[in-house]
């Protein structure tokens, strides 16, 4: 299974609305499928042009080691080296902090990754669990 289009657009608005309803700062959010390519990202008003790259290093590092953003900060914490040499097969494209999460179907396999930035790491976090929860899909921060 792959996460489709519709599923990703509904993850974000989700996303989105937690965000919201939190009184977050203005969020981006990216849906990767499996492979680490892009299905759909949105930047809401306000939100700094960068913020594509960071949602897309924290779902990217997410999918691409079949590891969530909490599990790959702890590794970073522990084995700096590692992660300094995964970033580095990776082009630096990863990001190992919360806010990258593990997107799984009802089975458990991996079907692609969120990633979420413009507040706290652990917020980021909160907003995309709730839009894949809202997908009927299970996310893993």
């Amino acid at each position: 299974m792959t996460i489709s289009l519709r599923k990703a657009r509904t993850i974000i608005r989700k996303s989105l609305e937690k965000g919201r309803e939190m009184e977050l700062k203005p969020l981006s959010v990216v849906v990767l499928d499996a492979g680490g390519h892009v299905q759909a990202f949105e930047r809401e008003d306000g939100a700094a042009p960068g913020r594509f790259a960071i949602a897309h290093g924290k779902a990217y590092g997410a999918v691409m080691l079949g590891m969530a953003g909490k599990a790959q900060m702890a590794r970073a914490e522990q084995q700096a080296y590692f992660m300094a040499a995964v970033n580095g097969v990776y082009g630096g494209q990863v990001i190992p902090v919360p806010g990258g999460v593990l997107l799984r179907d009802k089975k458990g396999a991996v079907i692609g990754a969120v990633g979420v930035t413009g507040d706290t790491s652990d917020n980021d976090a909160i907003a995309a669990l709730a839009g894949i929860e809202a997908a009927g899909l299970i996310g893993e921060s």
